[in-house]
Parts: C-alpha cells; structure tokens; sequence
C-alpha cells in the first residue's frame, strides 16, 4: 500500500483545483434554495403565499429532478473524451445559469415568463451539477495512491458544504450593505458575483492535466466506446449502480439535505427566527462541522466506507425527532412553551378538508376545515386532528379557548372577506393570548444550544458524505467510472434528497403536525441501513484497476 507517503504537489494542485470549482459550482446551486422565501415572492406573486412558497420550493426541487439526466449526459461525455473538459464545460454552464437569475425581471414586470425562465436556468444548473460531482471526484480519486483515497475525495466532499457557506455569507453581507432594498434588488447581487466565481474556476481548471489513470486507459485503447450501454446495459454493472442508489446514496442524500436544507427551513418557516439569525446559526454549525468531513474520509481509509456511512444513516433516524423537538424548545422557547401549555386541535370532517395544494393559483380552499387550517399553517403552528361529525362546523381549540371558523363555499366575496378578516383576527388574538408568538424572539434563542444542535446534524451529514465519493469511484471500472457513479448519486441526491423539503413540507401541511415530514428521512436512511447492511460491499482496499 502506497499510503505512508507525503502528497505531492502535483496532488495538492488537483485536490485545490477540483474543490475550489466545485465550491463555486454548489455556492451558485444553493444560492437558490438559501433565497426561496425571497424569490417566491418575486416570481411566484401570482398566487397565494403558502402555494408560492411550496412551488418556489418546487423550483428549487426542479434543479434536483434533472441531476441524473445531466449524470448521464456528462458522465457519456466524460468517459469518451475525458474528465478534465467535461468539468470545464459543467461550470461554464453553471455559472451562466446563475447570472441569468440575477439579471431575470420579476412576476411583476414580465408575468408568468419569469417563473418559466427561472425554472429553466434551475434546470440547466441541474444539468450541469449532474455532472460536475462525478467528475471532480473520479479525478481526484484517480490522482489519489492506494490506501489514501477516503482522505483526498473527503476535501470534494467538503464543497458542497463550503459553497452553502460562501452563499449565506455573501447573501448575509448583502443584507448588510442593502438593508430593507434586499427583498427588492438586493437579492441579486449574490447571483451576479457568480460571474467573478465563474471566471476564476474556469482559469484555475483549465491549468489541469487529464487524469493519469483515464489517459494511460485512452492511450492503450482500452476506454469505453459507448459508456451508457455498458454501464447500464449489462446486469453485472446495473446490479451495482442499484446497489449503490438503495444501499449508501439514498440514506446519505435525506441526511444531508435534512442536516442542511431542512434545518433551515425549519428555523425559519417552523419557528420563525428571522433569515438573518438562522443563516448565522446554520453558518456557524457548518464551520464547526466541515472538518469532520476529512475525519470520516481519513477514518474510511482505515477501517472501511460502508460501516462510517451506515451507522450515520442509523445514528440520525433514530435521533432526529428529539433533536428538532429540541430545536423548537431552544430556538423559539415562546411557541414551545405554548406548545406544552395550549396545544392546538382542529375539530373537523376530514371529508371537507383538503390537501392544499394549488401550483397555478387557481383552486379556492373555502369549506370550513380548508380555512381553519390554512390559517394554521401560514403561522407555522403545529396542530393535531380531531373528526367531527358530518356537516359540522370546523372548530379550532385553542388550549380551552374555542374559535369556529365559517364555511366560506359560495358566499359573496365582500361577505367572504369580511368574515375572513374577522376569523382571522380572532383567531390571533387567540394564539397571541395562549402565548404563540408571531416571530422568535431572538433576545431569548439560546445560541449556544441552537447551534450545538444544528453541528450534530451537520456531523450526521460529514459520517454518510464523507467517504462516499471514495466509495462510489471504487465500485465501478475506469472505463464507465464517471457514468456509473454519477447515476445512483444523483438519483439519491437529486430525486430523494432534492425533493426533501418540497415533501416534508407537504405532510407537514397535510398534517398540522410540524415533525411529521422527519419520516420522510427518517424511512429512506433506516431502509438504505438494512438494505446497505447486507448488500453493499466494503471496498476501502479495492485497487481501482481491479475491473479493467
């Protein structure tokens, strides 16, 4: 084993190179999903604020849903022609992407072309993201000597947490020198230094050699001449890019984006702790947390991949419920505290309550059921579910304060309004008087809890990311390497992780209760453990030329 040895300088030049890009292509990825709340409002103004933040939710999910077609389109790409130019142009179509949105006019100038060009430039970011991923990590792995590979891919695996650092900072220091003009044009600014970024990644990769292994492979005649059949027409590689989906990348995706993404929204959707204080708490649990990668890539280079990323996929279905229970008590003790004290029911026929759910703003939710907890669920309050007979009133208990709502079906609009308003108001002053707040009271977070709690989500997402870039080169040859790990990582990251917050979101709605979407990450990491635990192979000691 070649692992006793210093890295040379030609491996420290790659390793920078390929994760500075990288960093720049996830910073103009996550800008997105760190400004939903604002682009919602700017793109997505032609419907209600519940809808326009579950499409712009959407839209940033659309990014996700076309990573695995840009897998296959790159991956094809790369295993013909050659890792170094299919990341060059991967970052050039980003970064262009990302500009578009910050130049793009808003719902209210050009109508509904602005969300359709906006969810274009997600798509062709989806694309290109697809992928950039595998191939910065099968040519830092293929740079790597034997016995050091978890150890080098760990620094690729530490940009996508680095380039959500780099967005909430840029965006927290635009908010700064903006002010009240942010949720106007502010906003924009983060998506135009793209270009800067753009051009420094681009000068920086274009310095690159091609990979070693893949050129002395091309050289010898030896690479694929058509990398998709091969890799995904012959059962003896599919079995093994299935494996790899249903036993690492899917757990590892719903932790990462949980650990990430949805802890975010929580705060800030859930809880109501301004976007300000919640892009800290999340920065500072990223700084603290980012090392771990490198720990856990190191670690698999000595005991194994497949043990470190399953035990975070079991480790973090087991604890999530109490440690977002315990966010809601330390981030915002008021609501939690109301929680205890006043809990809130909704007495209703289930068969008038429907799931709300309306991408183009043209369905009206009126039955007495659909606006008592449509009122709920704009606050973020968490609620249970309680049947009533049919052609009941819905009623919402409040602690032992009791508010009917009305039945709003086929009333005239003034009387629809008036009522709204007066129910609305009720209702209030109701939750105000039980103690739920409106906003968190950030006098009264406790910080240091708040982001203890945020870096042990974090380091459940260093345990299942760390060592899978290693893991996933390892499982397949050099011929179809960059096409057969691109798949199942972007499926999972791009089709399970990507749509977490779209569908936590949803069943939290659907529900009332505020800690009902954690199944879903919860379900998908404890069945990547069982599946993993006898399906995935430990590969840690594989010789990447062991299938060519």
């Amino acid at each position: 084993m070649e692992n006793s040895r210093a890295m040379t300088k030609e491996e420290r030049k790659v390793i920078f190179a390929s994760s500075l890009g990288t960093v720049f292509e996830w910073y103009d990825f996550y800008l997105y999903g760190s400004l939903a709340a604002v682009i919602s409002k700017q793109f997505f103004a032609g419907v209600n604020e519940t809808t326009a933040f579950i499409f712009a939710l959407l839209a940033f999910a659309a990014g996700f849903a076309v990573r695995p077609f840009g897998a296959l389109v790159f991956g094809h790409l790369g295993d013909l022609v050659g890792r170094k130019y299919t990341f060059l142009v991967t970052i050039f179509i980003m970064g262009l992407s990302t500009a578009v949105v910050g130049l793009l006019p808003n719902y209210e100038a050009i109508g509904v072309a602005a969300p359709i060009v906006l969810i274009i430039a997600r798509l062709m970011q989806g694309l290109a993201l697809g992928g950039e991923y595998g191939g910065a990590a099968t040519y830092v792995a293929e740079h790597s000597p034997m016995g050091k590979r978890g150890a080098y891919t760990s620094w690729i695996q530490t940009t996508a947490t680095l380039g959500l650092f780099l967005s909430l900072m840029v965006i927290l220091a635009c908010r700064q020198i903006t002010g009240d003009e942010f949720a106007q044009w502010g906003w924009r600014i983060p998506f135009l230094f793209s270009i800067l970024l753009l051009i420094i990644s681009v000068y920086i990769r274009s310095q690159l050699n091609e990979s070693p292994i893949f050129k002395r492979m091309k050289e010898e005649g030896k690479h694929s001449k058509a990398p998709l059949t091969e890799a995904f027409g012959k059962w003896k590689n599919l079995k093994v890019v299935i494996v790899a989906l249903l036993g690492a990348t899917g757990g590892q995706a719903v932790v990462w984006y949980t650990g990430q993404f949805y802890a975010l929204f929580f705060l800030t959707k859930t809880l109501g702790v301004d976007d300000k204080t919640a892009n800290l708490l999340i920065a500072g649990s990223l700084a603290l947390g980012t090392p771990f990668f490198i720990f856990f890539g190191t670690l698999s280079d000595k005991i194994g991949r497949k043990k470190i990323i399953l035990s975070g996929c079991l480790i973090a279905a087991l604890t999530y419920f109490p440690i977002f229970k315990a966010l809601t008590e330390y981030a915002n003790p008021a609501i939690f505290q109301a929680q205890q004290s006043n809990p809130v029911t909704v007495v209703a026929n289930q068969a008038d309550c429907s799931f709300q759910f309306d991408p183009i703003g043209k369905a009206k939710f009126t039955s007495s059921c659909d606006l008592a907890k449509g009122a709920l669920a704009k606050r973020g309050i968490n609620y249970t579910n309680e049947s009533a007979l049919a052609g009941t009133l819905t009623q919402i208990k409040v602690g032992v304060t009791v508010i009917a709502s009305f039945e709003g079906t086929g009333i005239p609009s003034d009387e629809f309004k008036a009522k709204n308003s007066a129910f609305d108001s009720q209702l209030s002053a109701t939750l105000k008087a039980a103690g739920y707040p409106t906003k968190a009271d950030p006098d009264k977070i406790n910080l240091p809890m708040v982001v203890l709690l945020l870096t042990i989500l974090v380091i459940y997402v260093t345990m299942v990311y760390g060592p899978i870039a290693a893991l996933l080169v390892e499982l397949f040859p050099t011929r179809i390497r960059y096409t057969s790990m691109s798949l199942p990582y972007h499926i999972g990251n791009g089709w399970f992780g990507g749509f977490l917050p779209t569908v936590a979101f949803a069943m939290v709605a659907a529900t009332g209760d505020i800690y009902y979407g954690l199944w879903y990450p919860i379900l998908i990491a404890l069945a990547t453990f069982v599946f993993g635990l006898f399906f995935l192979p430990e590969t840690h000691k594989w010789d990447l030329h062991k299938h060519d």
